[in-house]
């Protein structure tokens, strides 16, 4: 099969496409016959060596999948050959790939109102604004949410979740960008470029921090007392959410079948959408990664693997 690989850490002129073995599904796994592939900062994060742990090389890179059942192994009951489906892979590798194993807890059935290019676009992404908003920050009917990076990949189904789950929903994006946020739902998008969001956002619930750095830094004055700020890059400062008196967690995205099953459904009643801006093929995922890199790519950026 034709897949995307590195054999060496390094820019984006390590990714090699080559012809590898396929793999097989053992016991209670699911070989996917991948369609497309989404496109995240995971990816090039361990492409470049610095995504926190570096695996064995060589290395199939891609995390999101959608694609065709192809084989089930021995105990799969949740799916048969010919479903489609979508999953976040084990260790943020076999993505960009015609072929890949996932476990079946880490699947769910693609939803049956978007293509598998949108499909690949909702794992990680999707995963990760909900684990977020949901599991660690508890957001509730009524509270307000801060996102930062709200017309990015994981901001843009942030916005749409707190949205559907009755929360006012405050978004940073850059100019360019701002239509498009309130588009998505958000009651107000504050423009990072030319203004300081801690001058326009006060006593919020909850802070999703996508950014991390300085813009964490200057998150916590927004809180209210016992809030919540939730970050997905970095580490909480020992320290620092007692002295502004709120809660902090910092969270990795887990794989979940079952959490993936409810955005599915959401989807489905065109409550939330997936938001593909760029479409490449496989082979030219180094174009995507470099995009993906700039930290500006607006939706998500998604590898067609299939015709």
């Amino acid at each position: 099969m034709k897949a995307i690989r590195i054999h060496k850490f390094g820019g984006p002129e390590a990714l090699t496409y080559e012809d590898v073995p396929e793999p097989q599904a053992g016991p209670g796994e699911i070989r996917i016959r991948v369609m497309a592939a989404g496109v995240n900062p995971v990816d090039w994060k361990v492409r470049s060596g610095t995504g926190g742990y570096q695996p064995a090389l060589p290395l199939i890179l891609g995390v999101d999948v959608a694609g065709v059942v192809d084989s089930v192994g021995a105990g799969v009951e949740t799916f048969q050959v010919g479903d489609g489906v979508m999953a976040k892979t084990a260790n943020a590798q076999g993505g960009y790939a015609e072929y890949t194993v996932v476990n079946a807890t880490q699947a769910a059935r693609k939803p049956m109102s978007v293509s598998y290019v949108e499909a690949a676009a909702i794992p990680t992404a999707g995963l990760t604004a909900w684990q977020a908003l949901f599991d660690t920050a508890g957001l509730a009917k009524g509270q307000t949410v801060l996102i930062h990076g709200a017309a990015g990949g994981v901001g843009s189904f942030a916005v749409q979740f707190a949205k559907w789950r009755g929360a006012r929903v405050i978004g940073t994006a850059s100019g360019d960008h701002l239509a498009f946020v309130l588009g998505l739902g958000a009651d107000e998008v504050i423009d990072y470029k030319v203004q300081r969001f801690e001058e326009k956002a006060h006593d919020v619930d909850v802070v999703f921090d996508t950014i991390g750095g300085d813009t964490l830094e200057r998150s916590w004055g927004v809180l209210k007392h016992g809030g919540f700020l939730v970050t997905i890059v970095g580490t909480i400062p020992p320290g620092a959410a007692e002295a502004h008196q709120v809660r902090a967690q910092s969270i990795r995205t887990t794989a979940d079948g079952g959490e993936l099953a409810q955005i599915a459904a959401l989807i489905d009643e065109q409550k939330i959408k997936p938001v593909v801006t760029t479409e490449l093929p496989l082979a030219e995922a180094r174009a995507a990664q470099e995009m993906s890199e700039t930290h500006h790519a607006r939706g998500k950026i998604v590898l067609r693997v299939a015709a």
